[in-house]
């Protein structure tokens, strides 16, 4: 897989890269990052790649000619002769659709993603009408620019490749993972004390020592029944998927047995199917 990035400070980018899964997965090969600096696609001796917004307001807005250039030299096309399977173009920008987990997986398996780094207002919005497939944003929140978002997404991304993570179950088995499985496993495939976590937030991890600071890991992990393990697990994801997102828990797969126990918890929308 092949990520650009489209950036006025591709320094930005010097370390966030260079560390933990990320540079694993680029030194064996399964994914590649290139930036590219907007300015170097400018004209004039400033180097100027904004300029104030048509209408009046506040701020300024990168200008479209060196964006468009940009793409171009990557042999981008404008997207009704782009091929969406194999490459897509996004703009990071507040007023983009939430970044889900779901949207890291459709990602994943792409071929090429552009991502095009927002600043000052925003882009000339023609280019976003002439090269981009769609528009994200990490939050509810204003950032200064789209880079800090490009490395979220491309992190989020490439831990979903296959070989990037050391467990193939790792990312099915977290909070946001995908796994529907329903409380079901199949013998030897995954771990009997797992439990998919079907949309839901992950459930409380604990290490060695067993009692820190008079903080004990509670009992049920320490006794080896991984059917009680599997169960307090789910119903600790449960909890806190209710506590931290309960909008979580509309699109959540959940059984009969977790709607007993969310409405226990006082979830009053947790009905019986």
């Amino acid at each position: 897989m092949h990520f650009d990035i489209l950036t006025i400070f591709p320094n930005f980018f010097t370390g966030p890269f260079d560390h933990g899964v990320l540079s694993r997965a680029r030194k064996q090969g399964l994914v590649s990052i290139a930036t590219h600096d907007l300015r170097a696609f400018t004209h004039d001796r400033h180097r100027t790649v904004d300029d104030r917004p048509f209408g009046g307001g506040e701020g300024m807005v990168l200008k479209p000619e060196p964006i468009a250039e940009c793409l171009e030299t990557l042999a981008l096309n404008p997207k009704p002769a782009r091929n969406p399977v194999k490459e897509t173009v996004i703009l990071l920008s507040a007023q983009g659709e939430p970044f889900t987990q779901s949207i890291a997986a459709s990602l994943a398996q792409i071929e090429r993603v552009v991502l095009l780094c927002g600043r000052y207002e925003g882009i000339d919005e023609r280019i976003n009408q002439l090269f981009c497939d769609r528009e994200l944003s990490i939050g509810d929140y204003v950032l200064s620019g789209g880079e800090l978002a490009a490395g979220v997404i491309v992190d989020a991304v490439v831990r979903l490749l296959p070989g990037v993570l050391g467990n193939p179950d790792s990312n099915r088995f977290e909070s946001f993972g995908t796994d529907d499985e329903g409380g079901a496993w199949t013998p030897g495939a995954v771990p009997p004390s797992t439990h998919g976590a079907g949309g839901l937030l992950d459930y409380p991890h604990y290490t060695r020592p067993a009692d820190f600071r008079g903080l004990t890991v509670p009992e049920i992990l320490q006794q080896g029944d991984h059917i009680a393990i599997r169960r307090w697990r789910r119903e600790r994801a449960l909890e806190k998927t209710f506590c931290n997102r309960p909008d979580l828990l509309q699109s959540a797969t959940l059984s009969l047995e977790d709607r007993v126990f969310l409405r226990a918890l006082g979830d009053v929308t947790a009905k019986q199917p």
